[in-house]
């Protein structure tokens, strides 16, 4: 029968310390650029001897209504201000401006198709925050609200633009507002595109 070895034998057959620690130090994580992490905007080179057909975000003439999210109020607030702040930069008249408000981020699929069915509006502008918590709620509201939003826009073929924040934490949403502006300026682009396309095709 072979002997028991003691705890001191046991030790001596181990790695020495210094490699045992080298050896079970993690990698470093590779760097990744901004660019990388982050959606990146850029111009498209269309060549010359072909017809474009692209919108600009001039309100000028148009009627826009927002869908608003009451939850996590404090900062769809912000949201809405960049909005509004936008569409006065754009033109849009206040009078030709209609918020509805909605309890949260689900709702606002439902109410942008509501609006965008009655064909007041040149372009609907969904605004939101949906903040991860610990439990999967946070998965769902997210993705149905980006595909009903999406749905509102195919079923009207009126623009429904995305202006949802989805964060880990607030302090990311805060310093995201600017997302209220980008989503008029989208949602004003696509409604002038689909207004000289509908000119073009009437041969006016």
């Amino acid at each position: 029968m072979s002997e028991t070895r003691s705890g001191e034998d046991v030790e001596s057959l181990e790695e020495p310390r210094e490699f045992r620690e080298e050896r079970d130090e993690p990698e470093e994580p590779e760097e990744r650029s901004d660019e990388r992490l982050q959606h990146a905007y850029g111009e498209l080179d269309i060549p010359d001897d072909v017809a474009v057909l692209e919108g600009m975000p001039d309100g000028t003439r148009r009627s826009v209504a927002i869908v608003a999210a009451r939850f996590n109020g404090e900062i769809t607030n912000q949201l809405l201000e960049a909005a509004l702040e936008q569409l006065d930069e754009s033109g849009v008249r206040r009078e030709a401006i209609t918020v509805m408000p909605v309890p949260g981020a689900f709702e606002l699929p439902l109410a942008a198709m509501a609006l965008a069915k009655t064909r007041r509006y040149a372009c609907v502008v969904a605004l939101g925050c949906v903040v991860r918590g610990e439990t999967p709620h946070f998965d769902f509201i997210a993705s149905e609200a980006a595909s009903g939003l999406q749905l509102a826009a195919l079923e009207t073929g009126v623009p429904v633009a995305f202006g949802v924040l989805t964060v880990d934490v607030k302090e990311q949403a805060v310093a995201r507002i600017s997302k209220g502006a980008e989503a008029v300026r989208t949602a004003l682009e696509m409604a002038d595109a689909f207004a000289q396309l509908r000119a073009s095709a009437s041969g006016r």
